[in-house]
């Protein structure tokens, strides 16, 4: 770079930063200029700094405050172009050391060197090769938008480092007052004449009108200005670095471009005459580089200054600069005699010429030390400031840098129209309450109004004895007149003038904000001093009591700041959706939400919470987030992190410090409500955090003394923290240990919020932060404190716990993750000293830096995802929708929750299908080797069936074990997952795996009472299969006989002779075989035995009652159940007049139910009897009644019970038995032979070829039912899966596809079948469904087809196999054959056998023939199939689908105890019940006593209220509504997420009402007003919260 530019001559010329060592004498021209051909100082600069592409003013707040690499690691900065990005980084955070600015390289030191050099010491590092913090402050400066500099200004003020007041650029020659970049400033201070009375002055800064000192160098100078200012401006307690001087880090190093550079500070006093370097306030100023090369800017000084302090060592006689000059201001010279080039004779010319005395002369004499010059400058500092009248506000300078040609950066067009639209709307303010009345209406009373209707409608405190239903109706109502009230007004001039003013091009919009926001602070400020100045007075008498109420009321109401202009935007546009859709005054107001996104991704706040009304415009926030949504990339996602704490503990503060951000502070009042705003992550850290953005949610102070006189500030906290815990990934909770009454309050609050979220599964961390603890030993010296406060967080639990109904919560850390140790940062006091003249403490800025690092790094380990906005929406409305309730556990509904939940029930659903499909594969598989047992197809060694048992049930085991852990492996990796929001339903994951569990169970009684009963029947069928072989073989030896018989005749016979003696041949050796008849079992006497040993668990009493009826005269009428005693005759006699459905009812129903259930098992079974049947069903009954505890059962009901279903069954299993004997006897099976017998005896006694006809024969008698066995054992399985795929994937899907059809079809009998029969009308309903899907289509086709070439191929297979194989005759290889098909068809052995008997045919030409016929059996078994009804089909499936698929609609069977709506909830074991869509009670038969009117009321709304209800559970006594769980703790009814979302159901009730009354026998119900509007197709939306 050295040949490129070379250091002008002026930057070592008298400069006051440099030491006199390092002055040259040449300083005859001590402007900046740029050599011809070469690159500018400016431009040279700027490539060193890496800033050339952000030159000029590109730089803005989004590139700023982005969170990247650079804010979250301790890197130094290594090379020049770090450097502005390290100043900056420190700067945002606040921090006092942020000019320490220099690279690593530079730094190195050679204290390290092992050798002694000193000429290399001498030579050490040489401040050129370092870059001056002035020249990277003005650099940044010139590079920065508007918004930028406004922000750096502040935060170097608050470091109290000097501003920019007049900014060079060095390539132009021109400056610019930096009167916008100071706008933002706000000082508080009190000066001498305030401090008795303690009062104080608060103003901006560029409006205070306060006398300013300049400080001025001439030609060279040794005295270093800039360091005599900062020990000017600093008190003997504290000494500060105002402007940076050469012995700073850097300090020394030569200045490029920020010479011409006018810096200002202020000294403001604080009252304190002991502290106070000046008693009344002071602005000083101070230019860089000698006047004589910057005329303009000294020009500019001595027209607004009170006093100009001139700096010099040699002055020149004539002096035309400092003669010349209009001032208005005093001149002082200050000179150093100490100095070889000290003139005496020069200075009293040029002071005559001034017209100056000695008192105008400050010199630094050889007998002077620095402390005694500085003392006696600061005396005549003090004297002018004390006597001036030349007093100006910066803003006022702008007029006379008008005149000298100085730019003021405040006077482009944007800025100044955007200071015309706000001045327009502010000017209008004289009094706030008036204008807000006035100009903001609808955000006032009417807003409140509907704030409290909304509440009312989610807690119904007021509804007394009135109908719920009718009581919201009304309430419905009056929220449609408030908002018709609302859409009354026209909009305020005000408002049009404000939403055009934000609606001009981007950075117009922002200036126009800030102006507003400035503006309206000003105004607020104002009125708030004066207020407060009445207050003060009225508080001296004690009887103004009213008075001083109304002044604190007017306290709390004169804020005015442009959220309550976005907060009036927000309900214009509320109001309008009440409006129609094409109405032209809702058309207009649609942009608004996109306005306020394009906001909130310029980082401007949104109100998330109105402070003042306590609620959330919900809509509006809604359509906000969307339209940002939208205008962010697709699937943006965010974390959020928010801060909580006691009002006036520096929350907003401590995240504009830790953000850079700007949160309002003070000005006069506190934050109110919830903001929240939007931070940009650079890509580094995109990929660390894997989120978009980062949101910040800044929060109105708990325990706020202005909420405290209200009755429900205490609500008010609670609501505002969870909600703002519940949106939070991560909460910092501002706490003070020094206040155990506050702290006590707080933590509750905090305590209750975290509560509440680990209930609904989300589990925010928490960082606790003590302010205001500034020891190195606070964090072990707090060690008890930390224990003291997870005692009281423990504390607080426990009582939570016990408030919310969770008191299985003993300690904090049951609720979430904390530990004491990295769980609580402590940060010293913000201010080094005291205000107004104390900077923030570095120890501050350092703290809440670790405190950013260590939560940033928190949410890089976060185990959740983060959010998208559309998320963090349907997050926050379900939030708050669940605040609004009193029960907020209870009343949380959310569709995030509801999402995760499904994704999980789908996985698990199909998980445990496929679970279940190779479990009916593996049985079928089972039974087709049990049914193959000992005959020729049989492919074991085992010679034992009980062999084959045992080993089979070991495979099983292995099967379901392996299965078991497959489930809950998948289940725990599931939850270990980061996507899908799966934290939000960890609280299922115990009652997933206990479904697995569950479900093993289950499947293995199943599996191994399907293994016994095949074994069994099989075993049984041995005897039976001896005798018919050998009946078999003793006819094929008569046959052989007769053949040979007749061919000994050497005469050709006629058939019909042929068949004369084979009749004489049948009848003589049928005659002369041993039929015995085979013993038939009774069934009934082993179903008693049954029976009696399962009740002999229940007692003497059970078997007693057994004994008194015989088993054969059960079940024969269809059971009913009654009762015995007068007392409770006479209850259900009561009960039966009033309708309501009593404990007789309630067991009559249950016996239904299980009777159906057991029936539709029996009526399954098509093979032989087997005892496990008997057993099935004695255990299903068990089952169901122990799932049914809530129905109070005795012994009586129970036995009759089992005795009918088992006296029915019974009779049903004999039939079935003795039908199977009959089939299977002997004698009939032989006589079934006969004509095949016949037919052979002809084929082979005429030698007649059989290889054809044989295959032919062994394929339909044998193959082709084997076929079409194993198509229906396979097509059960086919359907179900295909079913799952459309309507049937979880219970909810299922409900909402039956419900949907009802609605379609819109027929009353369709509804009263589905309320009055549930279970009856579901299974039709799902047999209706499958039979529709498949009898139009061509999926069952596919399924047919796919098993039907699947057994052809393991046929032919097996064919194939068998031809390789050696067979002495065709015998052997169709029993080869066989045996490869053993595993996968069930070949009859009858059918073989009839096969076997004179087959002599040829075994080449068999198998050719076989394989011929066994591809026209597949075109024949096609042909049957498609011509089979769907019905047939189902009815022949050994896998009944509908049965299936209606298990798992109904899961547990549970129903609601008031509506009598369907448990939703997956799987049959599950911790709690719960249904998405209760019904009006008139459904459940409920009617009102006096007038016998159906009843209206929902149990969801019912649930809120303070009503009662009584029932056979509560013994008839009246229980409160919302204590319903104590009555029905299995059961959880929560609020309507909406008020829409029980239009299903109020829909149908409101338009066939009179025809449920009729159905009831009761009077129609007095149908709420509302519910008459609703419409089909809003009713059909509603199923949309299933």
């Amino acid at each position: 770079m050295g040949a490129l530019y070379t250091v002008p001559t002026m930057e070592g010329v008298g400069d006051e930063d440099d030491p006199p060592s390092k002055q040259r004498s040449d300083s005859k021209d001590d402007r900046q200029h740029s050599t011809c051909g070469k690159k500018t100082h400016l431009k040279s600069l700027m490539e060193d700094l890496g800033l050339e592409q952000l030159y000029p003013e590109k730089l803005s707040l989004s590139i700023i405050l982005q969170i990247d690499e650079k804010t979250i690691t301790d890197e130094p900065a290594k090379c020049n172009s770090d450097l502005p990005w390290y100043f900056l980084k420190k700067l945002m955070m606040v921090n006092v050391t942020a000019r320490n600015v220099k690279c690593t390289s530079a730094c190195e030191s050679n204290c390290n060197h092992p050798l002694l050099d000193l000429k290399n010491l001498v030579k050490s590092t040489n401040s050129g090769d370092m870059l001056n913090p002035l020249d990277i402050i003005t650099a940044l400066f010139l590079c920065s938008d508007g918004f930028v500099r406004q922000e750096m200004a502040l935060k170097m003020s608050m470091c109290q480092f000097s501003v920019p007041l007049l900014l060079p650029n060095c390539d132009t020659k021109q400056c610019t007052l930096m009167l916008w970049a100071m706008r933002d400033i706000v000082k508080k201070y009190r000066p001498q004449s305030l401090s008795e009375s303690k009062g104080f002055i608060e103003d901006r800064i560029v409006l205070s009108e306060l006398p300013m000192i300049s400080f001025v160098r001439l030609g060279e100078c040794s005295l270093s200005k800039s360091e005599i200012l900062n020990k000017l401006l600093s008190n003997s307690q504290q000494y500060h670095d105002t402007f940076v001087h050469h012995n700073m880090e850097c300090g020394d190093s030569p200045k490029r471009i920020s010479n011409g550079l006018v810096e200002i500070t202020w000294y403001l006093p604080c009252g304190n005459k002991n502290m106070d370097v000046f008693s009344e306030p002071v602005a000083v100023a101070n230019l860089r580089g000698d006047i004589a090369s910057f005329e303009t800017q000294f020009s500019f000084l001595c027209q607004t200054s009170a006093a100009v302090f001139v700096f010099f060592d040699t002055l020149d006689s004539a002096c035309k600069l400092l003669t010349n000059q209009q001032h208005k201001a005093q001149i002082f010279l200050v000179g150093n005699h100490q100095s070889n080039h000290f003139g005496i004779d020069a200075l009293e010319s040029v002071a005559t010429k001034l017209s100056l005395t000695n008192s105008n002369i400050l010199l630094k004499t050889k007998r002077m030390n620095d402390a005694d010059f500085v003392k006696k400058l600061r005396k005549t500092v003090s004297n002018v400031v004390e006597n001036s009248k030349m007093k100006m506000g910066i803003e006022q300078m702008a007029d006379i840098a008008h005149k000298l040609g100085i730019w003021v950066d405040e006077d482009s067009s944007e800025c100044q129209t955007a200071k015309k639209n706000a001045d327009a709307i502010t000017a209008e303010i004289q009094d706030i309450l008036e204008y807000k009345e006035a100009q903001l209406p609808l955000q006032g009373q009417i807003w409140k109004e509907l704030t409290r209707l909304e509440k009312e409608e989610c807690r119904l405190r007021k509804v007394g004895s009135e109908s719920i239903e009718d009581y919201k109706s009304d309430l419905q109502i009056e929220k449609t007149k408030l908002r018709e009230k609302q859409n009354s007004y026209d909009m305020s001039n005000a408002m049009t003038c404000f939403i055009n003013a934000i609606s001009s091009p981007g950075i117009e919009r922002c200036y126009f904000l800030k102006w507003m926001r400035m503006n309206l602070d000003n105004v607020s400020r104002e009125k708030l001093s004066d207020l407060r100045e009445q207050y003060k007075e009225k508080c001296k008498n004690s009887e103004n009591k009213a008075e001083i109420k109304d002044i604190d009321r007017q306290l709390s109401n004169s804020s005015l700041g442009t959220e309550h202009f976005f907060r009036e935007m927000g309900q214009i546009y509320e109001a309008s959706l009440s409006l129609p859709e094409k109405a032209p005054s809702r058309q207009q107001l649609q942009h608004l939400p996109k306005l306020c996104a394009q906001l909130l991704l310029d980082g401007f706040p949104l109100e998330l919470v109105d402070g003042d009304a306590s609620n959330i415009p919900l809509r509006w926030v809604s359509d906000v987030l969307s339209q940002l949504n939208d205008l962010m990339s697709s699937q943006s996602k965010i974390l959020v992190v928010t801060v909580l704490g006691v009002q006036s503990t520096g929350k907003s503060t401590l995240l504009n410090t830790m953000f850079g951000v700007q949160f309002a502070v003070s000005s006069g009042r506190c934050t109110r409500g919830a903001f929240m705003l939007l931070i940009g992550i650079n890509e580094d850290v995109k990929k660390v955090l894997n989120c978009d953005f980062m949101v910040i949610i800044d929060t109105e102070g708990l325990k706020s003394p202005e909420l405290a006189q209200l009755d429900n500030s205490h609500e008010h906290d609670n609501e505002l923290a969870t909600l703002v815990v519940g949106l939070s990934d991560i909460t910092i909770i501002n706490i003070a240990m020094e206040n155990s009454t506050d702290m006590k309050d707080i933590l509750q609050i905090v305590v209750h919020a975290f509560l509440r979220m680990s209930a609904v599964g989300k589990k925010p961390k928490c960082q606790f932060v003590h302010q205001n603890v500034s020891d190195v030993s606070a964090h072990e010296n707090n060690l008890r404190d930390r224990k003291l406060l997870l005692e009281q967080l423990d504390e607080m639990t426990q009582a939570a716990a016990k408030m919310e109904k969770k008191e299985e919560n003993k300690s904090f850390t049951d609720v979430m993750e904390y530990s004491p140790d990295t769980g609580n940062w402590y940060i010293p006091g913000l201010w080094n000293g005291n205000p107004p003249m104390a900077p923030v403490n570095a120890g501050y800025s350092e703290a809440v830096y670790e405190l950013k690092k260590n939560i940033i790094q928190m949410l890089g380990s976060c185990e959740s995802s983060a959010n998208d906005i559309l998320k963090f929406t349907e997050w926050m409305k379900s939030l708050w929708n669940a605040v609004k309730h009193e029960n907020f556990i209870f009343s949380f509904r959310n569709s995030l929750v509801a999402d995760a939940y499904m994704r999980l029930c789908t996985e698990f659903n199909e998980w445990e299908w496929k679970f279940k499909k190779e479990m009916y594969t593996w049985v079928t598989i089972a039974e087709t080797k049990i049914n193959n047992f000992g005959n020729f197809a049989e492919t074991s060694e085992i010679s034992d069936m009980s062999e084959l048992l045992t080993q089979l049930k070991s495979e099983a085991f292995t099967v379901l074990s392996k299965w078991e852990t497959t489930l809950l492996e998948k289940l725990a990796k599931y939850f270990k997952q980061t996507e899908g929001h799966v934290y939000l339903v960890e609280g299922y994951r115990e009652d997933f795996a206990n479904s697995a569990k569950s479900l093993r169970r289950e499947m293995e009684c199943s599996v191994f009472n399907q293994l016994q009963a095949a074994a069994d029947i099989r075993q049984g069928m041995t005897e039976l299969d001896r005798i018919k072989e050998n009946h078999t073989k003793e006819l094929e030896e008569r046959v052989c006989a007769l053949i040979d018989e007749c061919r000994e005749k050497k005469v050709k016979m006629a058939d019909k002779e042929l068949d004369t003696e084979f009749d004489k041949m049948w009848k003589k050796t049928v005659n002369e075989l041993c039929f015995s008849k085979q013993k038939t079992k009774n069934v009934i006497t082993y179903v008693s035995c049954c029976l009696r040993d399962n009740l002999s668990r229940k007692g003497s009493h059970a078997c007693e009652l057994l004994s008194q009826k015989s088993l054969k005269d059960c079940g024969l009428v269809p059971f009913k159940y009654t009762v015995d005693g007068l007392c409770k005759q006479i209850i259900h006699k009561l009960s039966k007049i009033f309708n309501i459905e009593d404990h007789v009812k309630a067991v009559q129903n249950l016996a239904d139910c299980i009777i159906r259930s057991c029936t539709q098992f029996v009526t399954e079974k098509k093979n032989n009897y087997h005892d496990t049947y008997i057993q099935e069903i004695l255990h299903m009954i068990d089952e169901s009644l122990q799932n049914n505890q809530d129905v109070k059962i005795e012994i009586e009901f129970e036995v009759s019970l089992k005795q009918h279903i088992c006296g029915v069954a019974a009779r049903q299993f004999q039939k079935l038995h003795e039908d199977f004997i009959r089939v299977n006897d002997p004698y009939r099976c032989l006589n079934q032979n006969k004509e095949k017998f016949r037919t052979d005896f002809k084929d082979v006694f005429n030698k007649r070829d059989q290889c054809q006809k044989k295959a032919k024969e062994f394929t339909d008698r044998c193959l082709r039912p084997a076929v079409e066995d194993f198509v229906y054992c396979s097509l059960g399985p086919d359907i179900i899966g295909e079913m799952k795929k459309q309507k049937f994937g979880t219970r909810k899907s299922l409900q909402y596809s039956v419900l949907l059809d009802l609605l379609s079809k819109d027929d009353f009998e369709n509804y009263l079948s589905y309320i009055c029969s549930y279970e009856e009308y579901v299974k039709t309903w799902i047999l209706n469904q499958i039979v529709e899907h498949f009898s139009n289509g061509s999926t069952m086709i596919e399924f047919e087809d796919e098993h039907v070439q699947s057994s052809i191929r393991s046929i032919n297979t097996a064919v194939n196999k068998a031809k390789t194989e050696k067979s002495c005759n065709l015998k052997s290889f169709v029993e080869n054959v066989c045996k490869k098909l053993g595993d996968k068809l069930v070949i009859s052995k009858d059918a073989l056998r009839a096969f076997m008997i004179l087959n002599n045919a040829d075994q080449e030409q068999f198998a050719h023939w076989l394989t011929e016929c066994v591809k026209d059996m597949a075109q024949v078994l096609q042909e049957k199939f498609k011509k089979t009804n769907i019905l047939m089909k189902l009815k022949d499936l050994h896998v009944k689908p509908e049965n299936e698929l209606f298990t798992k609609l109904i899961g547990c069977g549970k129903q609601c105890p008031f509506c009598k709506a369907p448990c939703e909830t997956e799987g049959k074991v599950h911790t709690h019940h719960k249904t998405s869509l209760h019904r009006s009670q008139a459904l459940g038969r409920f009617r009102w006593n006096r007038t016998e009117k159906l009843v209206t009321d929902i149990c969801s709304s019912s649930v809120i209220s303070d009503q009662s209800f009584h029932c056979a559970a509560t013994n008839g006594k009246y229980h409160p509504y919302k204590d319903y769980a104590a009555i029905f703790p299995d059961w959880r009814i929560a609020p309507d997420a909406s008020l829409q979302a029980s239009d299903y159901w109020k829909y149908v009730l409101a338009k066939f009402n009179k025809q449920f009354a009729e159905a009831f026998t009761a009077e129609p119900a007095d149908i709420p007003t509302t519910w008459k509007h609703i419409t089909r197709k809003q009713a059909e939306e509603s199923l949309s919260n299933i």
